[in-house]
């Protein structure tokens, strides 16, 4: 193996990025805030620092695994940090089309409860640079089947990750003294789950748990380190995205399946949240309708 640090694949279709591996030795690459339009896995194997992502702030240490979906903001704070970065658009790995076989989504990714990063273990970091190395070699010596074989790895190496973020308890030294998470939090996750495209409002929850909607603020802050409005209004732009992504809708019928009557309003409620119009997403994304079952 050389001791090059890049190896990049472009699809020859459009000439924009299609899949990335890169080793990194200093903070230069993530010190601005990042708005990829492809997924970003980034571990940091040394050194520790502040992440900003989503309205929120995360202290992580060494051997941090953060994960990214397309257009989620973030950016580390950092004096030191070394690791491995890998990014891959969706047309290259759709994790929607291979979400039974590699249950990456709501794990890795659009999880709106748990932090975006966990702790490598040195199983699993065994595991990953096996992976990693089988990955550069592959993109060096591309043989029958490139595309292919680099997304059999890939799917192996987000099952590994998905299995021991699964397995850790969330990770948020922000909140380690506090007790286990109250039941109403989990009567929150499934209502918002269930009425999301109708329920915009904290006080609309507040109402149907049958709690002060300053209590429920309170709990909700406290427990998952964001705002009542932060969390519908994550759930909203995950369907968004998926639905953009996912199906040839139009942005207006989009706007009303998920409670928007204005489909200008939901488009400026899109763009504030994501920095770019929904037609926007959908043509530096991808269109994966073909591909999904």
């Amino acid at each position: 193996m050389t001791d090059q640090t890049s190896f990049t694949l472009i699809d020859d279709q459009n000439g924009n990025l299609a899949f990335k591996i890169f080793s990194f030795e200093d903070n230069s690459y993530f010190d601005h805030l990042q708005r990829n339009n492809y997924y970003s896995l980034i571990w940091v194997k040394e050194g520790e620092g502040d992440l900003k992502t989503n309205f929120c702030e995360y202290h992580f240490e060494p051997d941090s695994f953060f994960s990214f979906a397309p257009y989620q903001p973030f950016l580390f704070s950092s004096k030191f940090i070394k690791g491995v970065a890998i990014y891959f658009h969706s047309d290259f790995f759709c994790i929607h089309r291979h979400h039974t076989e590699v249950t990456c989504n709501g794990v890795l990714f659009n999880n709106i409860y748990d932090t975006p990063f966990f702790l490598v273990d040195k199983n699993l970091e065994a595991t990953l640079n096996a992976i990693l190395e089988q990955i550069k070699a592959e993109i060096q010596n591309p043989g029958f089947a490139q595309y292919e074989l680099l997304i059999s790895f890939m799917k192996i190496f987000l099952i590994a990750a998905s299995r021991s973020k699964s397995q850790q308890q969330p990770y948020m030294p922000h909140l380690k003294n506090t007790k286990k998470e109250p039941s109403i939090l989990q009567n929150l996750k499934d209502t918002i789950e269930k009425e999301f495209k109708s329920k915009h409002a904290p006080s609309d929850y507040a109402l149907t748990l049958n709690i002060s909607l300053n209590a429920l603020t309170k709990i909700t802050k406290k427990h998952f380190n964001k705002t009542l409005t932060s969390l519908i209004t994550e759930r909203i732009i995950i369907e968004a995205k998926r639905e953009l992504y996912l199906t040839n809708k139009s942005v207006k019928e989009l706007a009303y399946e998920l409670g928007y009557d204005d489909e200008y309003y939901f488009s400026r409620f899109f763009k504030k949240n994501v920095n770019i119009s929904p037609q926007m997403y959908r043509e530096t994304v991808g269109f994966g309708k073909a591909e999904v079952n």
